[in-house]
Parts: C-alpha cells; sequence; structure tokens
C-alpha cells in the first residue's frame, strides 16, 4: 500500500499510488515503526529536491528514523512547494539554482541557509501554504512556475497552463487574470534567470520538440 509521502504543488503530503521522479525531504517527520506521518510536516528550513538514483545508494523508505522520503511528480512539482536542488546529491541544478538566486544588495552568491530562510518564508503562512498576488499576468510567468486556478495547481508553459495530477500534467488552456501565484517569488526569480527545471513528459505532449526542454525520464522504481 502507498504511504502518506507524496507532494503536492501546494505543499501537502498526501496518500497516491504515483510515486513520480524526484524525492526529497523536509527532516525527520515519521514514525519509523508504523512508517506514517507525525502531526509536524517539517522540521527544517531546508526542504529538497533530490533524485532517485545517487551512488548506488538504497534506503529503505520510512523505514528508519533517517529522513522522511517524499515523492514529487517532477521538479516543477517541488518547487512549486517551496523546495529547492539538493548540494549533495544534484549539485550541478543546486548551484545553477544558487546563481540565479536574488540576493538584495549582495554582490556574492548567497550560502544554502539564506536561500533556505527567503524560501521558508515564502512558501508559508499561518504554517499553511502561502499563495502570492500576481503582479503581471500569468501568461508571462517563466516556463515551470505554477498557478492556482479554479482551484487547481496548473503548469505555466509556452505561455498557457496545464492542470497538474498525480498522473501528469492535462490538456493546456489560457490562464485566468483571477489565478494566484503557488511558487514562490524568488524561485520564479530563478526560472526567469534561465533555470530550467525538469518537467514531466506528458506537459510536452504539444509542445515543438525543438524547445530543448529535458523529455526524456527513467522508469521510476515500484512505488512504496
Amino acid at each position: 500500500m502507498p504511504l502518506q509521502n507524496r507532494v503536492t504543488p501546494m505543499g501537502d503530503i498526501v496518500v497516491a499510488p504515483e510515486r513520480g521522479f524526484f524525492t526529497g525531504n523536509r527532516g525527520i517527520i515519521h514514525d519509523a515503526e508504523t512508517r506514517t506521518l507525525l502531526k509536524r510536516r517539517w522540521v527544517s528550513r531546508t526542504w529538497l529536491i533530490c533524485t532517485l538514483y545517487w551512488r548506488d545508494a538504497r534506503r529503505s523508505v520510512m523505514g528508519t528514523r533517517s529522513w522522511t522520503e517524499l515523492f514529487f511528480l517532477d521538479e516543477a512539482t517541488g518547487l512549486a512547494a517551496g523546495h529547492r536542488p539538493c548540494f549533495l546529491c544534484r549539485r550541478v541544478a543546486a548551484q545553477a539554482f544558487q546563481r540565479g538566486f536574488p540576493v538584495d544588495g549582495r554582490a556574492a552568491m548567497p550560502k544554502a541557509h539564506d536561500i533556505d530562510a527567503a524560501l521558508h518564508a515564502e512558501r508559508l503562512a499561518d504554517g499553511r501554504k502561502r499563495l502570492h498576488a500576481l503582479t503581471s499576468p500569468a501568461a508571462d510567468l517563466p516556463d515551470g512556475a505554477m498557478i492556482l486556478q479554479d482551484g487547481v495547481p496548473h503548469l505555466i508553459l509556452g505561455s498557457l497552463a496545464r492542470p497538474w495530477s498525480f498522473r501528469g500534467y492535462g490538456v493546456p488552456v489560457t490562464p485566468l487574470e483571477c489565478a494566484q501565484l503557488i511558487t514562490p517569488p524568488s524561485t520564479v526569480a530563478v526560472l526567469r534567470r534561465g533555470y530550467r527545471p525538469q518537467i514531466h513528459a506528458s506537459a510536452f505532449a504539444e509542445w515543438n520538440a525543438s524547445a530543448g526542454w529535458p523529455s526524456c525520464w527513467r522508469t521510476p522504481p515500484t512505488p512504496a
């Protein structure tokens, strides 16, 4: 039976049969004996997006008192929820994210803890997911950002909005003026500066392959 460790763009951790293509964590938030979540949904400001495959390491999901393995459909989902790339297992991506992260009044790149502090302020409000008002039309958002419209998260790609689900993305629609921004603004700034998150192949069903987006995915292991 699937565990309660699948993450939505809204940051909720739920049960779903689909695992997705990325893992990550927010610290230890589970009971290893029952393999169930505790009441808390994070214990650290360091919310990571990690690769499923790293140095042949194998873990027992939620089976030890180590970090709680969470799973995302794709990187865009993790970014929307408020996570960032891991400097250990995804160092190249993490450094690219770091280079694009906005820094107020400083020439040097931000440290990891500075990024985590900024994202923490933008992803939560009173302990729940923080939504942001759009300062420009949703269609002008960079590819990979997510909005909430009609109560459903949507991925922005090619100025259109694709509804999100654990199985992938649906038919693109026109973004609505009343939509709200899900992806933290600082992460949106990183996307504007050229960071390209890995996105589930379903989003490109009607996309021109010459755009240069990654479309190759390994078959994920059996969910747990």
